[in-house]
């Protein structure tokens, strides 16, 4: 299992999760400014996670979730988020 960052990030990109990730999954960080201000949102690499929750209290929005709790009208995020590291 993994976590996912869903729609409250979208817009926001608080990089609270970032900073606490003890595997750096979680991306596009501001140490690659070009990707950080193209993206709209925060992604966590499904590969990469390890499934800690370090950052789903951190978040100032809400938003990450366990892969099993995302919320159903959120769902799609999941593939959001796995996809973004298929690019």
């Amino acid at each position: 299992m993994t976590y996912v960052i869903a729609e409250p990030c979208v817009d926001v990109k608080d990089t609270a999760c970032v900073d606490v990730c003890p595997v750096d999954c979680i991306h596009p960080t501001k140490n690659d400014p070009e990707t950080f201000e193209k993206e709209n949102m925060l992604y966590i690499d499904p590969e990469e996670c390890i499934d800690c929750g370090a950052c789903e209290p951190v978040c100032p929005v809400e938003a990450i979730f366990e892969e099993a709790a995302v919320p159903e009208k959120w769902q799609e995020y999941t593939q959001i988020n796995a996809d973004w590291f298929q690019k």
